[in-house]
């Protein structure tokens, strides 16, 4: 019996010691993509997991991501976030060119993946960032990845795809600073079928604060390369969308994007809105784990 409660000491310690050597410190580096803008760069997890990149949404950040950098089943993984251009920590030049041109936001993810040296990720992207996979679906083909995950996906910007918003679109894009603080307050709102505490909702409201206006007005016109991106892929493919999604019409949206690649596969979750990973969490990445095991 005392040898085998030193023996269950051994363990504990050896369990301990593992857990120190493998889950690194969180680290925060960047990278310049091809047209010089400066994209900041986070990780967390195990840096011999496989990699996860997670790719946030208009007016967000790398923090939208929080209930999945801290969930204990996901850091078994690699877990990567950057902040898109034009938002958060990242670089935000003001000029429309910078954000018109689909092929420079795919430009953006191909430097995180080159500059983190992952080795073939899965990418994960939340609503304008499903347009980003696309971009560099488009551009780098899926030969350095494993798979994808759209969440809540932009698929393309045209009116049977985007629901109407008039008024909230149109104040988000305002002159004035209080017409413009409300359209992005708005907005915000739409993102949740249930939402979120105060405390998140007010981080929310102040990443929106920081992404760059020029940016919001150009986003809407942003070249998205569907065909070209969706229709030679052969990587697995997985669709997850909330079933009272007011930013996204998900059943346009997937049946648009399974006319060029059948092979796609969809989940509804039913007790969301346009942001599944944080309103059913817990499912979302159960179901995420899953699908990195399939893949």
């Amino acid at each position: 019996m005392q040898q085998l409660g030193s023996l269950k000491v051994l363990i504990t310690f050896f369990l301990f010691f593992l857990s120190t050597v493998i889950f690194a410190d969180d680290k925060n580096y960047s990278v310049l993509s091809s047209d010089g803008v400066k994209i900041a760069i986070q990780e967390k997890g195990n840096p011999q997991g496989q990699p996860l990149i997670f790719i946030h949404g208009l007016l967000g950040s790398h923090l939208n991501w929080e209930k999945q950098m801290n969930d204990h089943m996901l850091k078994k993984y690699r877990l990567i976030t950057f902040d898109l251009r034009g938002h958060g920590v990242s670089d935000k030049p003001d000029n429309e060119k910078s954000y018109l041109d689909g092929q420079l936001w795919a430009d953006d993810l191909n430097a995180v993946i080159q500059k983190s040296r992952a080795e073939r990720p899965i990418l994960v992207g939340w609503s304008l960032g499903g347009a980003v996979i696309t971009n560099y679906l488009a551009k780098y083909s899926d030969r350095d990845i494993r798979g994808a995950v759209y969440v809540g996906g932009v698929v393309e910007l045209t009116a049977e795809q985007i629901p109407a918003h008039p008024n909230v679109y149109h104040d988000m894009t305002a002159e004035d600073l209080k017409t413009h603080l409300d359209g992005e307050n708005a907005f915000l709102r739409l993102c949740f079928y249930t939402q979120p505490d105060i405390a998140t909702f007010e981080r929310l409201i102040s990443a929106a604060a920081l992404a760059n206006f020029t940016m919001q007005k150009a986003v809407p016109n942003m070249s998205i390369q569907l065909e070209q991106g969706l229709k030679n892929t052969r990587v697995p493919i997985l669709f997850i969308n909330g079933q009272y999604d007011a930013l996204v019409n998900h059943e346009t949206s997937v049946k648009r994007a399974f006319s060029i690649n059948p092979k796609i596969k969809f989940e509804i979750f039913k007790n969301s809105g346009h942001a599944p990973f944080y309103e059913e969490s817990d499912l979302f990445n159960q179901t995420l784990d899953r699908f990195v095991k399939k893949s």
